[in-house]
């Protein structure tokens, strides 16, 4: 049973920093490595958006336009986790974040961790 378990969120004032961790259980090691990992968010009254991904190939790729520059995707296969490094936050990016992972032919979600961006 494949279990991804978000943490690192938490109320943040305007201008700092978060890190959010995304640990994957019963994962075999290789399919961990070749999964296509992905944080995607859901603020209030939104939709959910896909933020950034990483792939089984080593590339990363920011998708939201308005945390480029900002917000880092990365992993660590040996741990099987995934993170993203969030600096500078604006109230905008207040969400649900979400950990996604796709292996074929199967794809999981996290339940969620909640980021609050406020003064």
């Amino acid at each position: 049973q494949v279990q991804l378990v978000e943490s690192g969120g938490g109320l943040v004032q305007p201008g700092g920093s978060l890190r959010l961790s995304c640990a994957a259980s019963g994962f075999a090691f290789n399919r961990y490595v070749m999964a296509g990992l992905s944080w995607y968010r859901q603020g209030p009254g939104k939709e959910r958006e896909l933020v950034a991904t990483s792939t089984s190939a080593g590339g990363a790729t920011i998708t939201a336009d308005s945390v480029k520059g900002r917000f880092t995707i990365s992993r660590d296969n040996a741990k099987k986790t995934l993170y993203l490094q969030m600096n500078n936050l604006k109230p905008e990016d207040t969400a649900v974040y979400y950990c996604h992972a796709v292996s074929y032919p199967n794809n999981f979600w996290g339940q969620g961790t909640q980021v609050t961006v406020s003064s």
